[in-house]
């Protein structure tokens, strides 16, 4: 089957930004599918904005493993026949660790595994959809704690910061989105970074942070960009809407 729709993937999706950013794509207009490891809740989320007249759809996907992930691509194989976005939002981030010399090195092996290689095995398994749209973006979720630049400026807010593990893994995944953005260039598919900013979500606590939405902005921002937009880039919003480049 062939979709005539313009159609989105979000990893993650069940809730907090992964949620906020299905709905966002939902209202523009694109049919999104729920990429959720558990399907029930899967369901849950799509029934919501279904009933805000978004053509949502949850599909089992667990980015660790690769069974799921294949089968997540047999479905939409079979219903939609391309993929024209895909936001790999699926993250995962444990409890602050007393410090990096004493931080559990199984957490920070699942970290990596989730933040880095779930990312290139959904991606990877998924290229031969997104090779059919006209216009095929790919958006990572990263963070602001993956820059480089600020953890060695003192100036910075985040110079102070703790979760080695976690903040290793997303500059790892930074590193991916810019080698895949140059490869797939020539054919016309834009890879691009974001960071949300602090969220209030599970992962966060649900604690200090602006909302779902706004940390969905800035992944809407390059899902849906045009084609001279850019590739290969880090980007963020700022507190009026603008989006902006970061330093990696």
């Amino acid at each position: 089957m062939t979709c005539t729709s313009h159609t989105a993937l979000i990893t993650g999706a069940n809730k907090g930004i992964g949620l906020a950013i299905a709905r966002q794509l939902g209202k523009a207009g694109y049919i999104v599918w729920l990429g959720c490891r558990d399907i029930s809740r899967g369901e849950k989320a799509a029934h919501a904005l279904r009933g805000d007249g978004i053509d949502a759809r949850p599909v089992q996907l667990d980015v660790t493993d690769g069974a799921s992930i294949s089968n997540a691509v047999k479905t939409l194989q079979s219903e939609i026949g391309r993929l024209d976005i895909l936001v790999n939002n699926a993250g995962l981030m444990f409890g602050s660790p007393p410090s990096l010399t004493e931080e559990s090195i199984d957490e920070m092996q699942q970290m990596f595994n989730t933040n880095v290689l779930g990312v290139m095995r959904v991606t990877q398994a998924f290229l031969p959809l997104l090779r059919k749209s006209r216009a095929a973006r790919i958006v990572m979720m990263s963070s602001g704690l993956s820059s480089l630049t600020d953890a060695l400026d003192m100036r910075s807010e985040t110079w102070t910061v703790g979760y080695g593990g976690y903040c290793a893994s997303k500059t790892a995944l930074n590193m991916l989105t810019v080698k895949l953005a140059k490869e797939l260039d020539r054919e016309g598919i834009k890879v691009n970074a974001v960071d949300p900013g602090l969220t209030s979500t599970d992962m966060t606590g649900n604690g200090l942070g602006h909302s779902p939405e706004e940390g969905a902005r800035p992944a809407l921002a390059l899902a849906t960009i045009h084609a001279n937009g850019p590739t290969a880039g880090f980007y963020a919003c700022t507190s009026s809407g603008e989006i902006v480049q970061k330093s990696w």
